[in-house]
């Protein structure tokens, strides 16, 4: 007999290293260290550049170095720090109105036919109408102060986080189902150890949806019948034709999305560090 590990177990053993070597060949590879301030930087290095070679109009276009002095007198001035202040406060507020939201309407339609014939039609509509445009009809209904952007902003972010677990709990093998019968779980043991798993991939996906999604109905809003924030301060520097004003805001309205949204990824990538991806 032949000893383990002889020349007669060689071709076997190539043969498991050649598909190791192919899976490694099919998959990513490892993450990149900074992965996600790799693009924005190759954008503001390409920006610099064109400034520095003059390829654009810095009554258009100011340099970066030229942004960030304008940023840095904004913040000296006292400017800058409330109008901060004031956006973050109305989309931290309508992202956890929305986020509620968002979770409940997705459980009580997931869960129960009646719940889904009574509540996913509606989101459906609801879905298909800008949510923007309801800003008229919102205003007649609640004026012109906070509210009304505290509720455009949840309207904004609770369709993709009801879309997105909804269809995660949709998506639940039937079969799991099954099982929980026969192991006699009861409705609460069965939807914390297999619906919320199950569902939780989803879940951030629409989490990460609704975040980006406040920042964009922010941007919009604080334009409206506004006297402070971020989308005030870059209203008014259109009027004045301040350029370098306007690319303030919008990077810091920039940065405020890419650090939520990885803030959301980080989360993700801990509370499911059970699964197995190709983002691993």
């Amino acid at each position: 007999m032949e000893p383990v590990g002889s020349a007669g177990s060689v071709p076997g053993g190539a043969e498991g290293g050649s598909q190791v070597r192919r899976r490694r060949r099919l998959s990513p590879g490892k993450r990149l260290p900074a992965a996600p301030l790799i693009g924005p930087a190759l954008v503001i290095a390409l920006w610099a550049a064109a400034s520095a070679a003059g390829r654009l109009d810095p009554a258009a276009i100011p340099a970066p170095w030229t942004v960030v002095k304008t940023g840095a007198r904004l913040w000296t001035d006292g400017t800058l720090p409330s109008d901060i202040l004031t956006s973050v406060r109305r989309a931290a507020s309508g992202f956890a109105i929305g986020l509620v939201g968002g979770i409940l309407l997705a459980l009580a339609s997931g869960l129960s036919r009646v719940g889904e014939a009574l509540i996913d039609g509606t989101v459906q509509l609801n879905r298909a109408i800008p949510a923007l445009g309801l800003i008229p009809l919102f205003i007649l209904w609640l004026g012109i102060g906070e509210t009304f952007k505290i509720a455009i902003i949840a309207i904004v972010v609770y369709i993709p986080i009801y879309l997105n677990t909804h269809a995660a709990l949709s998506g639940i093998d039937s079969r799991f189902v099954e099982l929980a019968e026969v192991q006699g779980l009861s409705r609460f043991q069965f939807v914390r150890q297999i619906v919320v798993p199950g569902a939780l991939p989803g879940f951030f996906v629409g989490l990460r949806l609704g975040v980006t999604g406040s920042w964009l109905g922010l941007v919009v809003l604080e334009q409206i019948n506004a006297t402070s924030g971020l989308g005030y301060m870059m209203f008014q520097a259109q009027n004045y034709g301040q350029s370098d004003v306007i690319l303030v805001g919008l990077v810091i309205y920039g940065i405020f999305g890419l650090v939520s949204d990885s803030a959301v990824r980080l989360i993700e990538r801990r509370v499911l560090s059970w699964r197995r991806t190709l983002s691993n």
